[in-house]
């Protein structure tokens, strides 16, 4: 299988109306490239542009989803398509992303769990997902993580535990923690034995400058292929069969105790 990272750039001048007709052309490209394209994290409008959240909301089913739902069509992939800022039915608001079949029919969303802003931002502005979510792609079922999820190890568990052999995590991370970006993908898939494709956002977010260095890591932990900065698109060749190789060769998952479910 072969993946396709977009670090789509924010820049504050570009309508959200326009950078969806970019990303739909970026994911296009992809068309015989790709079988997996990922986005990042809050693209269409910022992930810190928080003044901007209640204005830009939208509907699953909103002008999003139906940009992207079209590139997935026509360039025959699948698309983790980042996330954007939910409007529920109830008016609440979350932080969700948005999965599409190569027949462009939306195969899954997942409300972010872990909201980042310590009683500011989105931790105030937009409520929590309670939902672990796996999308049974063919040959390499994927795990759903954003962002700041990133930071919590038992949450990559539970998805490995639900049968994801890869671990996708959109962000947009800013550049200051960069770091920790790297770092933190490579823990989560060292622990989990597992693919760890993690792609952020570049350009600026309402001021705050983006880490970009979208990469790919392997279950052995190895940095497969790391975005620069001014990189837009990476694209790495995944082995599913990688995956069981490893945790066979060096099976540290089978000598789990804590967090196992109680014996009856």
């Amino acid at each position: 299988m072969r993946a396709s990272l977009i670090q789509i750039a924010v820049d504050p001048a570009e309508s959200p109306e326009a950078r969806r007709a970019r990303a739909a052309s970026l994911v296009a490209e992809q068309r015989g490239v790709a079988d997996l394209v990922v986005l990042p994290e809050l693209w269409p409008v910022g992930a810190f542009a928080y003044e901007s959240f209640e204005a830009e909301a939208e509907p699953v089913t909103g002008p999003t989803h139906d940009a992207m739902s079209r590139a997935a069509r026509e360039a025959s992939v699948w698309l983790h398509a980042g996330s954007v800022v939910e409007r529920a039915p109830d008016g609440a608001l979350y932080n969700t992303a948005l999965v599409y079949a190569p027949s462009g029919d939306l195969a899954a969303t997942y409300r972010k769990i872990h909201r980042f802003g310590f009683d500011q931002g989105e931790a105030v502005l937009m409520a929590a997902g309670d939902e672990l979510v796996t999308v049974p792609v063919p040959g390499l079922p994927l795990g759903l993580a954003t962002c700041y999820d990133l930071r919590f190890p038992e949450l990559f568990r539970g998805l490995v535990d639900a049968g994801a052999l890869a671990l996708v995590v959109p962000a947009g991370w800013p550049a200051r923690r960069r770091e920790h970006w790297t770092l933190l993908a490579r823990a989560r898939a060292v622990e989990n034995q597992a693919y760890v494709l993690a792609c952020g956002t570049a350009g600026n977010h309402a001021g705050v400058p983006q880490a970009g260095h979208s990469l790919v890591v392997d279950p052995w932990g190895e940095v497969l292929a790391e975005a620069g900065d001014g990189e837009e698109t990476l694209t790495v060749d995944l082995d599913p069969a990688l995956v069981a190789t490893t945790r066979d060769r060096f099976p540290a998952l089978k000598d789990r105790i804590l967090g196992l479910p109680a014996p009856r």
